[in-house]
């Protein structure tokens, strides 16, 4: 699935330039092996993953204190292995290091006066946050949680649109040594309480509304009825985005920012310094089998594969402005903060992409100079169909990086960045997921962008292709594994004592091996090509989406006895199709299907919401009742059925196949 010649070449002085050109000659300079090549470096990386992590700690300059030897305990066991035992390290204390000590680098992009947040909410919002105004409202925000009794170990969560006060709470959050969970305002009350009623927090920091599509939509009745059933809360926080942010709340016991901060003057931070496996985030699973998962992140392992990503593979420079558009409900998000741990600029968006058209993002990026821009592969397809060409209207030579995520980039949006957008960038398909809270895959800015590949391996991540049979292989496609540890693993999964669901997920087909989920191809490149997950996950838009959150919603019609929800591959992404068993006497009309996507939008989010609804007069399920996602989504792809001797009714089937609805 190659050219001949790749899209993009760094130049020679690119490449000289680049973060990943001076740490590959500082390691050659430190071990004496010859490096000529990424390929070189990222193989030393996976062979001593000691050395790697430990040169990445002292290259990066990680703030932490205690025995940084040894770098990695029980390296043989996946899992079980664990990195730096003997460290400790605040995750805020490391992201604000500019704000506190001006920067090493940063001084000379303006010290702590220089921009730490820039966020636009559509055209109703505009704000700017100095590194020091930024540290200082840390500050405050942080003693104000610690008053209300959050200290190690306690959760916080936050209910809030990408602005500058969910980083805020982060930061607050993390340097007194608790957790932070969040997720974004357009999910309904059931899809918020599946998340937060697991983790039981403390605190829940929310907004009073958003902007969307030009809209002021306000959220204060879903908060005051999440509030109400989460019984471990003994504040609520409202932070306010559509209104002034004074009067009467309109959420019972909830207080306005203002008051919460009010009786607390900034000064400096006490950063509780926590062992480097100390949490950090709890994140969720898409819920496919039920709840969401709860899966715990830690500190260290965060700060450094997210340092790693952005230095050496996006060349995220002190003084740099990084832009990635997402919601606080993807893992994008948590990896977007950590840029202020390289004394880079955050540019935040919140709202609709196209509104009042495609420009909108394009005219952010020119405006504020931003020199990496991140965004989905639907994006990036949306402005090729919309016939947007940025390359002829907007001034974007300072972007030296376009990252993509969310669902495979097809060749052809290759072609249309190359075209339309921008000829002089490296063009980085990332992928990795919730599970990592980073990336398996990634860039490579010393090196060449083939169309369709993803370029490179991420350094100190033993990325494989295995077959069927656990052996690994190039040029087919097959499973993506991790055969050695990597210190983003997980920590564990909330509510989860034994680790019995941590082990099933990752490592229960390949044991001491982590299987990710993805179906991928090793190319001759050295890059990588993913054909979709492997699972029953649906994907479009590049938004992880469970189906046991879609069937919730749904099966609470009387119209609907019960039902199914696959991802359709379509027009290179994935749409959600939902099939439906009615009642006796229903018909799946206008109307009906109407109401069954409004239930799903306000229940669990607009991204749930399926492009297409069908009647099949029956599901089909294994014999122990269990329905059966992968069976009909392979019928409805055209694929050959396996073990059907396990379905109970496999006639069933039928009902799905060749469905001319599918086709258009």
């Amino acid at each position: 699935m190659t050219d001949q010649q790749p899209l993009w070449r760094p130049s020679a002085d690119r490449v000289a330039a680049a973060n990943l050109t001076r740490y590959l000659k500082d390691v050659e300079a430190a071990t004496g092996r010859r490096l000529e090549s990424y390929e070189a470096l990222h193989a030393w990386s996976v062979e001593d993953l000691e050395g790697f992590w430990r040169s990445l700690w002292d290259w990066c300059g990680v703030v932490g204190e205690g025995p940084l030897e040894p770098a990695l305990v029980a390296g043989d066991r996946m899992p079980g292995a664990q990195f730096f035992p003997g460290a400790k390290l605040n995750f805020a204390e490391n992201l604000l290091r500019r704000a506190e000590a001006g920067g090493a680098a940063g001084r000379a992009a303006g010290g702590a006066a220089g921009e730490a947040i820039v966020f636009r909410s559509e055209d109703k919002v505009e704000r700017r946050l100095s590194w020091e105004e930024l540290r200082r409202l840390v500050s405050r925000t942080a003693q104000a949680l610690a008053a209300e009794g959050v200290g190690p170990g306690d959760r916080v969560a936050a209910y809030l649109p990408n602005m500058p006060e969910t980083v805020i709470a982060m930061l607050a959050t993390a340097a007194l040594g608790a957790v932070f969970s969040s997720c974004s305002p357009d999910f309904g009350v059931q899809g918020v309480l599946d998340r937060f009623g697991q983790i039981e927090p403390k605190v829940l920091v929310a907004c009073d509304g958003y902007h969307y599509a030009g809209k002021v939509l306000d959220i204060r009745a879903k908060v005051a009825a999440v509030a109400a059933e989460l019984p471990s809360l003994s504040k609520v926080v409202l932070c306010p985005l559509i209104g002034e942010g004074s009067g009467p709340t309109e959420v019972p016991g909830a207080v306005w920012l203002s008051d919460f901060l009010e009786p607390f003057e900034a000064g400096p931070i006490a950063y509780r310094r926590m062992p480097f496996n100390a949490p950090l985030y709890i994140m969720f699973s898409s819920g496919t089998t039920g709840r969401p998962k709860c899966i715990v992140h830690g500190a260290g392992g965060t700060l450094l594969q997210h340092l790693k990503e952005q230095r050496l593979h996006s060349d995220v420079k002190a003084g740099d402005r990084i832009f990635y558009f997402t919601t606080c409900g993807w893992m994008m998000w948590n990896w977007l903060v950590s840029g202020l741990a390289s004394e880079a600029t955050l540019l935040l968006y919140d709202g609709s992409p196209f509104h009042p058209d495609g420009n909108v993002l394009y005219d952010y990026l020119q405006a504020e100079r931003a020199t990496l821009f991140g965004t989905s592969a639907k994006y990036i397809d949306a402005c090729a169909k919309a016939g947007l060409k940025p390359i002829e209207t907007h001034d974007l030579s300072s972007v030296r990086v376009i990252c993509s995520t969310g669902s495979p980039l097809v060749p052809e949006s290759f072609d249309y960045v190359y075209r339309d957008v921008l000829r002089d960038v490296c063009l980085a398909s990332i992928s990795g997921g919730t599970d990592i809270v980073s990336c398996f895959v990634l860039g490579n800015p010393i090196g060449p962008v083939w169309r369709g590949e993803i370029q490179a391996r991420g350094l100190g991540m033993a990325v494989e292709v295995w077959n069927d049979e656990g052996r690994p292989v190039v040029g087919e496609q097959g499973e993506l594994v991790c055969v050695r540890p990597f210190p983003c693993m997980p920590l564990y999964f909330w509510n989860d004592p034994d680790g019995a669901r941590y082990r099933a997920a990752y490592f229960e087909r390949f044991p001491g091996v982590w299987c990710h989920g993805d179906f991928v191809e090793l190319t001759e490149h050295g890059g990588l090509v993913i054909y979709g997950r492997s699972d029953a996950v649906l994907n479009p838009g590049g938004v992880r989406i469970g189906t046991a959150e879609i069937y919730r919603q749904v099966e609470k019609l009387p119209e609907v006895l019960e039902s199914i929800v696959i991802g359709q591959n379509w027009e290179g992404d994935v749409r959600v199709v939902l099939f439906v068993k009615l009642a006796e006497g229903a018909v799946l009309d206008e109307e009906l299907a109407g109401r069954i996507k409004k239930t799903i939008r306000s229940g669990a989010s607009p991204r749930h919401v399926p492009a297409r609804i069908l009647a099949v007069p029956d599901i089909p399920r294994t014999r122990s009742g269990k329905i059966v996602e992968l069976a009909v989504r392979d019928v409805v792809h055209g694929r050959p059925i396996k073990n059907q001797e396990a379905l109970a009714n496999p006639e069933a089937l039928e009902a799905y196949r060749d469905r001319a609805e599918l086709k258009e």
